[in-house]
């Protein structure tokens, strides 16, 4: 059998309509979107038509998406941004124990420099302690971040409580909302968010491209200086291509979302029963986070008895793509941070890996796994 990816929540294959799209692109489109000559504004057009499409899916302005690189520069223009434009507002900001690393980073790098932050645990199947969040807000909050999906569990966190919460209290709400677009419909201002990360090679667009909304009624300092491109929030020529296929690749999992979504459901409801059914025979077996609700594409899986690097191993020597964790981390020794914080032994912490599924993955392709999963075991 052909090669097997189970790895798309790390990035997804690029659809053929983006490759398509970017392909005639690079061909025809190579002007400044800052220069004024015909070339230029063809170029500025296809910009401004992507961020017309992100806004029109998300119900927001067009004046309220910029464009960025990806999630880890989003996360970091939102977060120090913001601080910086807005000192009056205090010293203690908020975040969870099971954020990605761009956000975790971002927040230790502020603690280091005077910020004094709460990180906030999470219960053993994964969710943030809403409790807990409330009872650690203060008058000097100046900013909470709580990620939408976790990458690692597909654990759907409570944003819409949260939002709801933080804007009567006043404060700024980011969501990196990475693994989140795409997933289901999302509309930012209904849920209270002050700002949102998107990546979209997250959803079978481009790598190095992504976009923040940002709620018109705040402001952020830019944290790229340079140019007053994206209205100043973000200097440098813009991405062009990268800009046209994250628009194409968001409009075409928008117009396909409740086709895909069916599909995922089907096809991670067989993974989990294969796991259950027929490797529990085996050993023990346990969907971390699987009492709550997830995204359909995501499964963490615990195997007993199971060395986890040794198994991603042989599995790829059979042509077949999963993932320890978060592909941020991979290469480090230290066992996930997510796992962790919901309270995981060791034992259970160097025996768990995540399967993501994709909108092409099949039922063939999951007995294969399964059928190799289990002769490795």
């Amino acid at each position: 059998m052909e090669l097997i990816y189970l790895d798309n929540a790390a990035t997804t294959k690029m659809s053929e309509r983006v490759i398509e799209e970017m392909t005639k692109s690079f061909k025809e489109v190579y002007g400044n979107p800052f220069s004024t000559h015909t070339l230029g504004q063809k170029a500025k057009a296809v910009v401004e038509n992507a961020r017309h499409i992100a806004a029109k899916n998300l119900q927001v302005e067009a004046k309220e998406i910029v464009f960025t690189s990806g999630g880890t520069e989003g996360n970091n223009l939102v977060i120090k941004g913001f601080l910086k434009e807005n000192k009056n507002k205090g010293k203690h900001i908020i975040t969870t124990k099971i954020e990605h690393s761009s956000v975790l980073k971002t927040f230790e790098n502020l603690e280091k420099q005077g910020y004094e932050v709460t990180f906030l645990d999470v219960t053993k199947d994964g969710i943030v302690d809403v409790k807990q969040l409330k009872n650690a807000v203060r008058e000097d909050t100046a900013l909470v971040s709580v990620m939408f999906v976790n990458n690692e569990t597909g654990v759907i966190q409570p944003i819409k409580e949260i939002g709801e919460f933080l804007e009567e209290k006043g404060i700024f709400f980011h969501t990196d909302a990475v693994q989140a677009i795409g997933k289901f419909k999302i509309y930012p201002k209904e849920l209270k968010i002050g700002a949102l990360t998107v990546s979209s090679h997250k959803f079978y667009g481009p790598k190095g491209a992504g976009f923040v909304f940002i709620d018109k009624k705040y402001n952020v300092e830019k944290e790229i200086c340079g140019g007053s491109q994206e209205r100043n929030r973000r200097a440098g020529t813009e991405n062009v291509n990268g800009i046209l296929g994250t628009g194409v690749a968001l409009e075409e999992i928008y117009e396909k979302m409740d086709k895909v979504l069916k599909n995922e459901e089907k096809i991670q409801k067989y993974l989990e029963e294969k796991l259950k059914n027929e490797i529990g025979k085996i050993q023990r077996v346990e969907i971390n986070g699987g009492n709550l609700e997830r995204v359909k594409n995501i499964t963490n899986v615990f195997i007993e008895n199971t060395d986890i690097q040794m198994l991603l191993v042989a599995l790829d020597m059979r042509g077949i793509c999963v993932s320890g964790g978060s592909a941020c981390m991979s290469g480090s020794l230290e066992n996930s941070h997510v796992l962790k914080a919901m309270g995981m032994d060791d034992e259970k912490l160097k025996s768990s890996f995540r399967i993501s599924i994709g909108k092409d993955t099949t039922i063939e392709e999951i007995d294969y796994f399964i059928e190799n999963l289990k002769e490795i075991i």
